[in-house]
């Protein structure tokens, strides 16, 4: 027979137990409540000392209490918090980057204006100077050096003419076309120029390497002593590249032959001036035309 579902308290121990030992909380509470009460009322310092020892107790567990509370109520801010410095981080690294590039671009178009003001000066001065170009390229790791210049036969740019930057010699166009011209530079294996030193005007032949420095070798006076830092200019020499433009300065002491160093780096520059030849070629003298013989009178 199965056991009945209603029972009575009094047919389990656990449910007597537990109803005895809420009784029993329920009449200490009632004893507590009557005595705190009747301290209260006529004890009041009494009163306010256990009141003080119940605060001393309960304190520190109210705090915990509090501080947990507190505790789970921030996790969501700080996960909020956390996620929000987070991506103001990576806006502020990326701001810096932009400010970065614009810094970069800043410097870059000051150089380049520098270098513009420097050729429009050099332009001034200059009476034979046909165009200012920009220096599109020129080759740094090959033996042969050439450079393109963005200014070509349109605008007035014939071969043969000397190009130049304000700190010296870039080369000498050999090739042009409507928009573009070919230069080769002094440093080119193939380029010669007839120079002079400028503390004694010693006459000397300027021919590059192939390896971004120059030689030098006096013209006319053997066993000659080079110093480093002696100067050499354009002599005019040629009647092709227009005097005391700066080509090279030497770099070690040396006889016969010195190592030299261009004064203008066309791997720097943005600009550069070409110019006209300095003595130009004569025009070819024009042929006589032959005159007819008179005839003979019979």
């Amino acid at each position: 027979m199965a056991p009945p579902r209603n029972r009575r308290p009094g047919f389990s121990r656990r449910a007597q137990y537990g109803l005895f030992l809420a009784y029993v909380g329920a009449v200490g509470g009632l004893l507590v409540g009557a005595i705190l009460l009747l301290l209260s009322t006529f004890n009041p310092p009494a009163f306010a000392a256990v009141r003080s020892t119940l605060s001393e107790i309960t304190t520190p567990v109210s705090s915990a209490f509090d501080w947990a509370r507190r505790g789970i109520a921030g996790v969501p801010g700080g996960v909020a918090s956390y996620f929000g410095v987070r991506s103001e981080n990576a806006r502020l690294k990326q701001q810096i980057d932009n400010d970065k590039r614009l810094v970069a671009e800043a410097r870059t178009l000051g150089q380049e204006n520098h270098s513009l003001r420097e050729m429009l000066k050099l332009r001034d001065v200059a009476t034979d100077a046909v165009v200012i170009a920009r220096l599109v390229n020129s080759t740094s790791s090959s033996t042969r050096r050439y450079a393109t210049l963005n200014a070509g036969s349109w605008q007035g740019v014939k071969h043969g003419q000397p190009v130049r930057e304000p700190d010296g010699l870039i080369g000498q166009v050999i090739e042009t076309s409507p928009n573009t011209s070919r230069v080769l530079l002094v440093v080119d294996a193939e380029s010669i120029v007839p120079v002079r030193r400028i503390r004694d005007g010693m006459p000397a032949i300027a021919s590059g390497r192939g390896d971004g420095l120059i030689e030098v070798r006096s013209a006319n006076v053997a066993n000659m002593l080079f110093q480093p830092g002696d100067t050499f200019v354009t002599s005019g020499t040629g009647g092709v590249f227009p005097p005391n433009i700066p080509v090279a300065r030497v770099i070690k002491t040396a006889r016969d032959v010195a190592t030299a160093e261009p004064s203008a780096n066309p791997d720097s520059l943005d600009f550069a001036l070409v110019q006209q030849v300095f003595l130009p070629e004569p025009p070819p003298a024009p042929t006589p035309t032959p005159t007819a013989k008179p005839k003979a009178k019979k």
